[in-house]
């Protein structure tokens, strides 16, 4: 009898699925699927096998290969839902130039523990209202408040890389460079200096370890649930760490939100003064900090904007930097080009060959041409941020093809950048692609770095003066030495594009 029931109850489930898989397949999402190439679509999973149980390094190939394989945006069907890879300009203009598509997809979701609702997760009114008062934050009035700071965090690089400035002794990137640009946000961002507090090694570690569960969980489709996810007990892990961080964050916020009324009180003046005067350094905080004033946004709010800061705007800095540097290692002509534009501008504005007693400026930076699209290329070869996601809002047409309400469209920009009709032979280092009379015979959403349209990366002119400070500093004092070739890196699926090898070079005095 209750292997009977048994059967039943399993034929009945059996018959619910298939049902349910042939009605999914009566809809507008699945015919536009079927315009797209794609893998073996199995009855009722569809190709959710493809995905499954694969580790990190498995999942960043998988990728790369149904792009060589497709050769186009291609399709997955999943729980009756399809999803629309992009690789290719004609899907991504449809969705980054709208101001329609905007809504980040599922996978943003699993981000919120640390920084909650912040620019990079939030959607619609909300999203809108937080870029207006950060806006501000990135005009490019401020930059020269921060290449002071860059400046400083560079010298300090350097003086790190003079003890093993030999020639002969391999240095790791990974660590000394995502600590140079964690220490740099740190004080951008919130305004004081990492090292000068107790908890700031505690503080690191922590950035390290949630960032490691996130990103588990957003390659582990099994743990989407959240239900799922706290029954296997990685919620509670992910608290305590959670919680050094969130402290951290507060107590600063604490601590500038006195000074900032104390300035308040003292000077009438004190918005405009944050910006332009003297009295302390600016940082992103302090914009927060008189939005509150206005009642724009709470203190859970500032909470969530500078941990988004903090989280996002070191690690794709510290990503551009490293395969910069192993770039510029490679082509040993680049690299002597590009110091040779820089010897030129320092004897060209400044009237000496060293900068050694001289700061550069914001307009300096800029009029190195050369330099400026060798980090272009990098940054299409190696974009920090591989991949992004949305969810329609309403339908989106493609040539014939229109997907519903809710589709998730994934865009895989590291793709985006190899198309061969938008960049010949893809995988060569060719700076003269970012040439203006070249660039600008280009869909200008074949190259998008810092994503593209209304959803754009608001800190991009900052991160390129950062990238830029840095770069100068090293190839003024070094010669760059190559020792990690590009066909040896292994990369592996993250929240931004991270090499599982270590990226290595050497560095002689010049």
């Amino acid at each position: 009898m209750l292997i009977t029931v048994l059967v039943l109850m399993l034929g009945s489930c059996i018959a619910v699925l298939l049902v349910r898989d042939f009605q999914s397949k009566q809809t507008d999402g699945y015919r536009a699927a079927k315009r797209y190439p794609g893998g073996r679509m199995v009855p009722v999973f569809g190709n959710l096998f493809e995905l499954l149980f694969k580790n990190p390094v498995q999942t960043f190939a998988y990728a790369r290969e149904n792009a060589a394989r497709f050769g186009a945006s291609y399709r997955q069907w999943i729980d009756g839902k399809v999803i629309l890879n992009i690789i290719r300009t004609k899907e991504a203009e449809k969705i980054l130039s709208s101001t329609q598509h905007t809504r980040k997809s599922i996978l943003y979701k699993f981000l919120h523990p640390l920084m909650g609702d912040g620019l990079l997760c939030s959607k619609g009114t909300k999203w809108q209202q937080r870029r207006r008062i950060l806006t501000p934050a990135f005009h490019f009035n401020i930059l020269p408040k921060f290449l002071t700071i860059f400046q400083e965090e560079s010298e300090k690089l350097v003086h790190q890389l003079e003890h093993v400035a030999d020639g002969v002794q391999e240095i790791v990137l990974q660590s000394i460079v995502t600590s140079f640009a964690l220490h740099t946000i740190c004080e951008t961002a919130m305004g004081v200096k990492l090292d000068a507090y107790d908890e700031a090694d505690e503080y690191k570690k922590k950035v390290y370890e949630v960032g490691e569960m996130l990103v588990h969980r957003t390659m582990s489709p099994w743990l989407y649930n959240d239900r799922v996810y706290s029954l296997l007990g990685y919620d509670g892990p992910l608290a305590e760490s959670l919680k050094p961080i969130h402290y951290f964050t507060r107590s600063i916020i604490r601590q500038r939100r006195q000074n900032f009324h104390a300035l308040q009180l003292t000077d009438t003046n004190s918005e405009e003064n944050m910006y332009f005067g003297n009295k302390q350094r600016y940082a992103m905080l302090d914009t927060l900090l008189a939005a509150e004033s206005k009642q724009q946004i709470d203190e859970e709010g500032i909470r969530e904007e500078v941990d988004t800061f903090m989280f996002e705007g070191h690690d794709t800095t510290a990503a551009a930097i490293m395969f910069t540097i192993v770039l510029l290692a490679i082509e040993q002509d680049a690299q002597q080009r590009c110091y040779n534009e820089i010897r030129e501008l320092l004897e060209r504005v400044h009237g000496r060959p060293s900068s050694d007693a001289v700061r550069l400026t914001v307009q300096d930076y800029q009029s190195l041409a050369y330099l400026d699209r060798v980090i272009k290329e990098s940054l299409r070869l190696y974009p920090p941020v591989a991949f992004i996601s949305r969810t329609t809002t309403g339908e989106l047409a493609v040539d014939k093809a229109t997907f519903p309400h809710n589709t998730i469209t994934h865009i895989h920009i590291y793709d985006l950048h190899r198309d061969p009709h938008q960049f010949p032979d893809p995988e060569r280092f060719d700076p003269d692609r970012f040439l203006p009379e070249v660039a600008e015979k280009r869909n200008p959403y074949a190259y998008v770095p810092f994503s593209a349209g209304p959803r754009n990366c608001i800190g991009q002119k900052f991160a390129q003066l950062e990238i830029k400070t840095v770069l100068v500093a090293l190839l003024q004092r070094f010669r760059l030495v190559p020792v990690t070739r590009r066909e040896e890196i292994v990369f592996m699926a993250d929240l931004v594009l991270r090499a599982k090898t270590p990226l290595k070079v050497r560095v002689e005095r010049r």
